[in-house]
């Protein structure tokens, strides 16, 4: 399914990954922004009948709510799906005693690996750790960091593991893009009481989960490299944004003849 099939449908979610996608990937993560071309799309979109536009990212969820400058009516997913904000309604992570011990021995462990290795830090979430690479300058230290941190959280147990771009993450709760997906698209259906048309575009690892999800007359979209379940693939964020405001153009046209 291709664009003028989004364009037509008579509910559309567009649900977006943030670094990589929307905004360029950078040496400092509180820097990264939206591209001028993709917030202009995205503001066209959001004024349409019926259309809405999600992010969906490993970030904290106060983290992506800053950077996307979003509103109260907004719909986030955090942490790669387990923090999700609907219209400022929060479903937060809560911690079982249990949980936040095991990851208070984990933050031990992190802190003394990554202080070994020039450039690596530890990046801290609501149910869980990163430790980012980007600007590890040794290569040949990144692999057995990532290794020996992974083994840190083997030992502890309890903890998923997520290998994304120049980073390693670590996660209390078994929870990906994919549930949040269909946490936002369960939503819309019994709020419209119709289906859901679903564009969802990501660029990394991490978005699989995503694609996995999407069902006959969604599409995904893959940003960049790299093997992928997505149906559609672009070069990077400025020809995503491109991708952007030719769905806004074909759907306010759509919306126009009806």
């Amino acid at each position: 399914m291709g664009l003028d099939h989004l364009a037509a449908a008579p509910r559309l979610l567009v649900a977006l990954d943030f670094d990589g996608t929307v905004a360029p990937l950078v040496d400092d993560p509180s820097t990264s922004r939206i591209t001028a071309d993709a917030a202009a799309a995205i503001a066209r979109l959001r004024a349409l009948p019926a259309t809405w536009v999600a992010f969906v990212s490993g970030r904290p969820l106060d983290t992506l709510a800053a950077l996307t400058a979003s509103g109260p009516d907004a719909l986030l997913v955090g942490s790669h799906g387990v923090e999700v904000s609907i219209r400022g309604e929060l479903a937060a992570a809560r911690l079982s005693d249990d949980e936040r011990a095991r990851m208070t021995r984990l933050e031990v462990e992190l802190e003394q690996l990554v202080a070994a290795v020039p450039g690596a830090w530890l990046e801290y979430k609501p149910v869980g750790y990163g430790v980012p690479t980007r600007l590890v300058e040794q290569a040949e230290l990144v692999a057995p960091l990532q290794q020996a941190a992974r083994d840190a959280a083997d030992a502890i147990g309890g903890f998923t593991t997520r290998l994304g771009k120049d980073i390693i993450e670590f996660s209390v709760r078994d929870v990906t893009k994919g549930d949040g997906v269909r946490m936002l698209r369960e939503l819309l259906v019994a709020e419209e009481g119709g289906p859901v048309a679903v564009l969802y575009a990501g660029d990394d690892v991490t978005d699989e989960d995503a694609f996995a999800v999407l069902e006959p007359g969604d599409l995904g979209v893959k940003v960049g490299e790299g093997d992928t379940a997505a149906a559609e693939r672009v070069a990077d964020v400025d020809a995503f944004a491109g991708l952007l405001e030719a769905l806004a153009a074909a759907r306010e046209a759509s919306a126009a003849s009806h």
